[in-house]
């Protein structure tokens, strides 16, 4: 490979204390390879490897940002010494576009350091290697240690003259090796012009690990010999450093170092802290809550609290198991300097690079929706900046942000005051994607479907969180209708807007549809915006509020239900009076009301006109006209099938008035007159036999009713419908004897009736259901009192009757 000149940038380094600290920028390196070599005065450039890097004091690693950091100790294998006092080190960096690292790029990078201010004992805990350096005009030996230094002074009978030897005490007992054999193990062990140092890897055989103040700390408990003449010379070289002490929030991260280290402070009693500072990377914090840090200590602890996402760190999104969190990573250091009688003064480091656990961090949606302004405009966040919003799908529809925007969509960041960001979708209600639903009685129900698709991270990992949002508003109209009539039928008006969408039209609890308009008899006709309904006075459904001579109260009513629920929304009604001067109703319940017009010459009485039962006498009359009500068990009606139809017949007759004459022949001036009244019932609906009746004035007429005049009168005809139901009531509970149908059955209060209905109808998608059956005190179904045993097919229990 061949030298190069370094570019602009790529390179970043400063001494801080006693570290070298040398940063490359990420960005000139990215789609590259490096490697670091150290070059070595003597024997040339030697690559960085773990090894060599826990036992020479190198640290290559990263910092938050990604940015490759190498951390060299002034005492270094490699490092240049001048006097203790200026240090200097040289690194290859050797960039290439292969793994290989073929056609390597090689930049040379000198750095230099001047630290003169050393203390009695330093000690460096860093993240690979623990390092102590003592002055060689050490301290004498503890009086605490004296049993301990006494057991090891035969060792040192055997310590090789002008010859460096270490002698390690762990719980499996002492171990007395050269300095050649401890760099086997992993060790690095030199002196300088006025120091002694040692280096050791973390949790080696020869150490051991004790928990201190609730710190587990590595510790290396050696001691250095050297032997010259009659000098033998003991060096207390025993480090040791925190392994763990990390602990977490949801909001904070913590670091605890114990203040005072029994294996390093002989007597506890004369210990005196000098002072404490904190760094971040390799920058001092002179003022740590400026940036909200918490710097604080007691007789045993000292704490470092930071906040996740204070500055100085990195927070940054990550995935996990398909889950939205985050990940905060910040480089620290500790200096703690402290005296005791011991030594005359220690400086303690502690490097720490601390990085939480991922931490969940579900995302929230949050309607900001405006519903007078018909849009939805949804925020979805709280997000890093390293997240960015690739794709949706609105509806289960997916879309790219450009076909999102190009549909109509708006799509947008917007930041937040803790730094975060969110993105804002803007749909509208009316767009075809948006779900709606009719709820209440004039609301509608917006759904909008959103599946967000997400890039999280350096990783560009997908993330995927599906949202549904709702916006109910009353935009619905209900509409109201305009009835009318003129001298043959009622109308009714109603908009169209929202039917058979939202809501239909219901005849009793059938759905009014053009099927059902033909068979009644209705005229319907639409236009852009509005139904008229055209209901012939005589048509099915129409209920006859009050029947009397010559005038019909007449009421349509239409109910307007929802199309999912059935519940009834609003009761339209039509309602007049008309003039009839003949017309003939026949009620489900079986009651039958006539007009009759009689046009005899000579004109007849019409007070003497009659049914078959003499007794039935018209109930309003005039010159022309007369008016009857009677039930079709009553009168002398008779009644007979023909086909899938029920006829019941009656007749209006008149009574002449005659002159007695001689012999068999009478002498009357009236006419003769007879004019017969037929109802047909359909065998396909609701019908009321017997002791069953309905409100008349509530219930359509179902008949069709039939005057067959016997005289010169006009015929009128009308078609209903009924049911093919025949009722007998039994003498037991066998069902095996009947009375007689027009047989008068007289019971005792607390008697039971048996009665059997059977439907001759044989289709086969026909039911029977008892719906209403009560107990009146005469013939006459509308006469009260009245006591009730079924209504709409539930039976009433309890009931009592009183006269």
């Amino acid at each position: 490979s061949a030298l190069y000149v370094l570019p602009p940038g790529f390179v970043e380094s400063s001494c801080r204390s006693r570290i070298f600290w040398m940063k490359l920028n990420k960005l000139l390196l990215q789609g590259k390879f490096f490697q670091l070599e150290i070059y070595d005065p003597y024997s040339g450039p030697v690559l960085l490897d773990e090894n060599l890097a826990s036992r020479c004091g190198y640290v290559l690693s990263e910092d938050v940002w990604g940015n490759p950091v190498f951390r060299a100790s002034v005492l270094g294998c490699h490092v240049a010494n001048e006097a203790d006092e200026l240090f200097s080190l040289t690194v290859n960096i050797k960039v290439s576009s292969f793994p290989s690292m073929r056609a390597a790029v090689t930049y040379t990078y000198p750095m230099y350091c001047s630290y003169a201010s050393w203390a009695s004992r330093e000690i460096v805990c860093e993240e690979n290697y623990m390092e102590v350096s003592v002055k060689t005009d050490g301290p004498a030996v503890s009086n605490d240690y004296t049993v301990a230094w006494m057991s090891a002074l035969p060792e040192t009978q055997n310590v090789a003259y002008q010859q460096w030897q270490l002698m390690f005490v762990s719980p499996s007992g002492r171990k007395r090796i050269t300095v050649s054999d401890a760099v086997k193990l992993g060790y690095s062990f030199n002196n300088t012009l006025s120091r002694v140092y040692l280096r050791a890897p973390y949790h080696s055989n020869e150490s051991d690990v004790s928990m201190v103040s609730g710190v587990n700390m590595n510790m290396v408990t050696s001691t250095s010999m050297y032997r010259q003449r009659w000098l033998l010379l003991l060096i207390d070289t025993t480090v040791s450093c925190p392994v763990d002490g990390i602990s977490f929030t949801s909001t904070t991260l913590t670091w605890t170092v114990p203040r005072v280290i029994p294996t390093l402070v002989v007597q506890e009693s004369t210990f005196l802290s000098k002072s404490i500072v904190m760094g971040v990377d390799n920058q001092v914090i002179v003022n740590p809550e400026e940036m909200n840090y918490s710097l604080e200590h007691n007789e045993t602890h000292i704490r470092i609290t930071i906040p996740i996402g204070a500055e100085g760190g990195k927070l940054e999104s990550s995935i996990s198991g398909g889950v939205y969190g985050v990940i905060y990573s910040i480089d620290l250091f500790l200096e703690h300097t402290w005296t005791d009688a011991g030594w005359q003064t220690t400086k303690y480091t502690v490097i720490k690079s601390i990085t939480t656990p991922f931490m969940p961090q579900i995302p929230t949606v949050i309607n900001n929706t405006v519903p007078e302004e018909r849009l939805f405009n949804v925020a979805f966040g709280h997000f890093l900046p390293d997240v960015s919003l690739v794709a949706i799908a609105i509806g289960n529809v997916p879309f790219t942000l450009r076909e999102a925007q190009h549909h109509g969509f708006r799509i947008y960041e917007t930041p937040f005051s803790n730094g975060t960001k969110g993105f804002i979708l803007e749909v509208s209600f009316d767009d075809p994607y948006v779900l709606k639903e009719y709820v209440n009685r004039n609301e509608t129900k917006y759904t909008l479907l959103v599946n967000y698709t997400l890039s999280v991270g350096l990783e560009m990992t997908l993330y995927y969180h599906p949202a549904e949002v709702e916006c109910v508003i009353a935009d619905i109209e209900i509409p109201e209708a305009v009835g009318d009539c003129d001298e043959e039928n009622l109308y009714l008006t109603l908009p169209t807007f929202g039917l058979h969408q939202y809501w239909d039209l219901y005849l009793g609890n059938k759905l009014l549809n053009r099927h059902l308009a033909l068979t009644n008899g209705y005229f319907a006709a639409t236009n852009s915006t509005h139904l008229i309904l055209q209901i012939p006075l005589f048509a099915g459904g129409v209920i006859y509020e009050e029947v009397s001579f010559q005038k019909i109260k007449a009421r349509f009513d239409v109910a307007l239900r929802k199309v999912r629920t059935m519940e009834t929304l609003q009761m339209f009604s039509v309602s007049c009076s008309f003039n009839s001067s003949a017309f003939i109703i026949c009620h489900p319940d079986g009651t039958i009301m006539i007009s009759a017009q009689m046009k005899t010459v000579p004109a007849i009485d019409m007070s003497k006109t009659k049914l078959r039962d003499s007794s039935c006498k018209p109930r309003e009359y005039n010159e022309a006209h007369a008016f009857f009500k009677f039930h079709v068990t009553t009168c002398g009606t008779s009644v007979r099938f023909e086909g899938d139809h029920i006829i019941y017949e009656n007749e209006i007759s008149y009574e002449k008035e005659t002159l007695p004459g001689q012999g068999i022949p009478t002498i009357t001036r009236d006419p003769d007159y007879r004019l017969t009244v037929l109802c047909y019932y359909q065998a396909k609906e609701t019908v009321v036999l017997g002791a069953f009746s309905r409100d008349p004035a509530t219930s359509p007429p179902f008949g069709s009713g039939t005057m067959v005049p016997h005289s010169n009168t006009a015929a009128y005809r009308r078609v209903r419908q009924a049911l093919n139901v025949v009722s007998r009531v039994s003498k037991d509970e066998y069902f095996m004897e009947f009375y007689e149908p027009s047989m008068a059955i007289l019971k005792q209060p607390v008697e039971p009736v048996f009665l059997e209905v059977e439907l001759k109808d044989e289709s086969p998608n026909v039911e029977l259901y008892l719906e209403n059956c009560w107990v009146a005190s005469s013939p006459d179904f509308n006469c009260t009192p009245r006591w009730n045993i079924t209504v709409d097919g539930q039976v009433v229990l309890n009931v009592k009757c009183t006269h």
